[in-house]
């Protein structure tokens, strides 16, 4: 009975000391201030809104510096951001979030179905050749957090 005490001690101790240890190794790395974030966009009725969120975020960090933030659209909220079609104000803002670094990802399979390249939308898009959806995924699996406003 005294040997099942003594090892189990061992055990205890054992592991509270590797539990330590991962604690401390926690907290003497670098904190990584800097979030990734990738919204999700395909309601045509919500692109002001979303947009309006991405400018919040980037102002609510303290500037494009403090946060990656990628923007994936697909669906019928795409249109919106055809050349011919986008509104000055929609226009303004995507050219504002391309300088700040945001990635701006349009879904290759609704470019398909809306019959248009990249040279029809808004500057600073690039194609999810496999699909938004799965551009999401990509992101996500990168440690961005998902957003769809």
């Amino acid at each position: 009975m005294n040997r099942r005490n003594i090892l189990w001690s061992t055990v205890s101790a054992l592991g509270a000391a590797f539990a330590g240890s991962r604690a401390k190794a926690a907290t003497d790395a670098p904190p990584s201030n800097k979030l990734k974030v990738v919204y999700h966009l395909s309601d045509a009725d919500k692109v002001n809104f979303v947009l309006g969120n991405i400018q919040n975020h980037i102002d609510g960090v303290g500037g494009p510096d403090h946060v990656t933030l990628a923007l994936v659209i697909h669906g019928p909220a795409l249109k919106a951001f055809h050349q011919a079609q986008a509104s000055p104000d929609v226009s303004a803002r995507i050219g504002n979030f391309a300088k700040d670094g945001v990635e701006l990802a349009a879904c290759g399979n609704t470019m398909k179905a809306q019959n248009i390249t990249l040279t029809d939308l808004l500057p600073g898009f690039v194609s999810a050749e496999k699909g938004g959806v799965v551009r999401l995924a990509e992101l996500q699996s990168q440690g961005y957090l998902y957003l769809r406003p």
